[in-house]
């Protein structure tokens, strides 16, 4: 594929509607690109487009929700891309937990700056801001409470999900990244203050997460056999004995009360047998993690012995949080979903639990959308167990603040924060993760860190970080695989039910053939089809309306100018970015496009395939095919291009050129 660099400016929000993958993921990870090469069979350079941006990458090929494919524009056709099992494909490889890891920091590492800044809590926040701030040369110490690093990623995620040795590869890479100090076992509140911190360092960045679970406030919570999510989670994560019983309820509808059902199935089995902002907390992050927790709860059940897992919840289980595939998987292990039911008591007999009395839901929200659950009267269901966990979510643990640490708390017991900078209300005192958001996913602790590593750098240096720039390629020879509608989503690799034990993984994952049938599904959306004909090169567009006829997804439409109506916002819209469309209006002023006659030709991005049949029958060269990329800011030998900030139209962009 011939390819060469042009100067040219693109409007940013345009430029970002062809980056779906890489804008719907916080740490902006360019996933379109390392899928492209793991298709190509060029798995290295693969790896280091994944891993450059990611300090976690290892951890999220394998337990990330994966906002990337969500927003998969190949999932509008039939299935997302499964890009998290490609990027744990290219870990398993080259992370630090293969055989032949890559140094993706090598020179990349800045000179050492004067100053040293401490950072409180080794999860993913702490991690991915200790290794940001290493690169750019900074001394970072981080103080952590738990006598291992990873946080909630060694803490509370099931082993069967996120083996641990991954985990302590992961941090063991990310304290060789520079001048990085961990110090277990310290804890904020009982080793030190912040305000201690605060003398002895530059900067601080609190990063505690939210390790403590959300009670129910039902008769019998007291009951000797009922435990919280989190609490069991830790305990059987950091191997300390727990006893269940065979019959266990899980209260959630969360993944993490999945987990915990079946790891306590096999526990049983053994036992038995062997200027600040209070940021308001995404309700969509809230669902996503207690549907974590919830699943986790219950999986993790099973796998500590339990003979029986029953799992209730409010909603019903075309409606629960939970991902589809999460609930099939848990239901293939044997969990028994009780959908629709609410807690109304646990019931007790000699002190302890044996039953949980519930109402069937009439409904979970209130027409607000607010969470506001309603029962049927004289609905009570009586489910019997001797152990009931509940997984409802999780909270952070604040207490360790004091008055004198200065930093402002939220009503919702949050710490509150500059949202552009992180910064606290006390000046040099930063925080990110779920004790500023409330309980979010993986990447977004990962992108809290990294974003605090900038922050942090921008206060003590005193100056901005550039924007990425971007990089603009016409491919002289564009194509994709002629089969490739035809093309389907493989199943992800799963270990089958009769060996899904203790702690053995239960997701095999991609091998290399299967890695690149499925990379080669990609839909390419950083590659654009640009009407930008040009009449001194002999290319201006013929009107002939070949491109119209080969396309296969009917994306283009060659019309009558005077069937498109021009209001007033997008005659404004269109003088405001009239440099951008100086080839597709020629002479034309936008308040003429009302007035005059002519043919105009209308795209429609969110369907085109990029196959670029198009550009090959345009007899003019007329159509041309740009690839673009975000890079990082003072490039060295590439041609910048101006990018230029404004709202997204919310009209039709005029994609060709007009003739009058």
């Amino acid at each position: 594929m011939l390819q060469r660099f042009v100067d040219k400016k693109v409007d940013k929000d345009w430029l970002n509607t062809n980056f779906p993958c890489m804008m719907a993921c916080p740490a902006h990870t360019n996933a379109g690109r390392y899928v492209e090469l793991i298709a190509e069979g060029q798995f290295e350079e693969a790896y280091r487009i994944a891993r450059e941006p990611n300090p976690l990458a290892s951890i999220c090929g394998r337990v990330c929700a994966h906002p990337c494919e969500t927003v998969c524009r190949r999932g509008e056709i039939d299935k997302p891309i499964a890009i998290r099992a490609l990027k744990r494909f290219l870990t398993e490889r080259y992370g630090p937990e293969s055989l032949h890891p890559v140094d993706v920091n090598a020179g990349r590492l800045q000179p050492p700056v004067p100053f040293r800044v401490a950072i409180v809590g080794a999860g993913p926040v702490g991690l991915s801001a200790a290794h940001d701030l290493a690169l750019m040369g900074y001394a970072v110490t981080i103080f952590e409470a738990s006598q291992v690093a990873g946080g909630m990623l060694y803490l509370g995620l099931p082993e069967y999900r996120l083996p641990r040795d991954v985990v302590e590869a992961q941090v063991r890479e990310i304290l060789a990244t520079g001048n990085i100090t961990l110090k277990l076992n310290q804890a904020a509140g009982r080793d030190f203050s912040i305000s201690d911190l605060r003398q002895q360092f530059d900067s601080v960045l609190v990063a505690v997460g939210a390790h403590r679970s959300r009670d129910l406030t039902i008769p019998g919570v007291e009951l000797d056999g009922v435990y919280k999510g989190i609490d069991f989670l830790l305990n059987v994560n950091l191997g300390y004995t727990f006893t269940i019983g065979k019959k266990v309820l899980v209260i959630g509808g969360g993944n993490v009360a999945m987990d915990v059902a079946r790891s306590a199935a096999r526990e049983v089995l053994r036992q038995h047998s062997g200027g600040v902002e209070s940021i308001e907390p995404s309700q969509e992050n809230l669902a996503a993690v207690a549907t974590r927790e919830m699943m986790d709860v219950s999986l993790s059940a099973l796998r500590l012995g339990a003979q029986e897992v029953h799992l209730v919840c409010l909603e019903n289980r075309d409606e629960m949080p939970a991902a589809l595939e999460e609930i099939e998987e848990a239901e293939g292990e044997g969990i028994i979903i009780h959908a629709g039911l609410g807690p109304k008591r646990i019931i007790g007999e000699n002190g302890r639990a044996v039953a949980l009395e519930a109402l069937k839901t009439k409904s979970v929200f209130d027409a607000n959308h607010r969470f506001n659950p309603t029962f049927f009267e004289n609905s009570e269901t009586r489910l019997d167990c001797d152990t009931i966990i509940m997984a409802i979510g999780q909270a952070p643990n604040l207490d360790f603040l004091s008055p004198e640490d200065g930093i402002d708390i939220s009503s919702r017991g949050l710490i509150a924060i500059n949202p552009q900078t992180l910064m606290t209300s006390a000046a040099g005192v930063f925080a990110g993760g779920d004790c500023v958001f409330g309980p979010r996913l993986i990447i977004d602790s990962v992108a809290d860190g990294k974003r605090a590593a900038v922050g942090i750098d921008e206060f003590l240096r005193g100056t901005k970080h550039p924007e990425p720039i971007v990089e603009v390629e016409v491919l002289d020879r564009h194509s994709m695989p002629l089969n490739l509608l035809d093309l389907t989503r493989p199943h992800i690799p799963m270990l089958p039910l009769n060996r899904r034990t203790g702690v053995t993984e239960v997701e095999i994952g991609f091998d290399e053939e299967t890695a690149m049938a499925e990379a080669q599904r990609c839909l390419h959306c950083w590659v654009n089809t640009v009407f930008e004909g040009v009449p001194a090169d002999g290319t201006e567009c013929i009107l002939c309306g070949g491109c119209v006829d080969v396309c296969p997804e009917d994306c283009l439409e060659l019309v009558a100018l005077d069937r498109i109506a021009f209001d007033e916002q997008t005659t404004a819209q269109l003088t405001d970015v009239r440099d951008l469309l100086g080839l597709e209006l020629n002479d034309i002023r936008p308040e003429e496009l009302g007035f005059i006659s002519g043919s105009v030709m209308l795209k429609d991005e969110s369907r085109c395939i990029r196959c670029g049949l198009c550009a090959a029958r345009c007899p003019a060269g007329t159509i041309t095919m740009e690839s673009y990329s975000l890079i990082p800011a003072e490039p060295t030998g590439l041609i910048s291009v101006e990018v230029i900030d404004r709202p997204l139209r919310s009209t039709p962009v005029l994609a060709g050129a007009i003739a009058r």
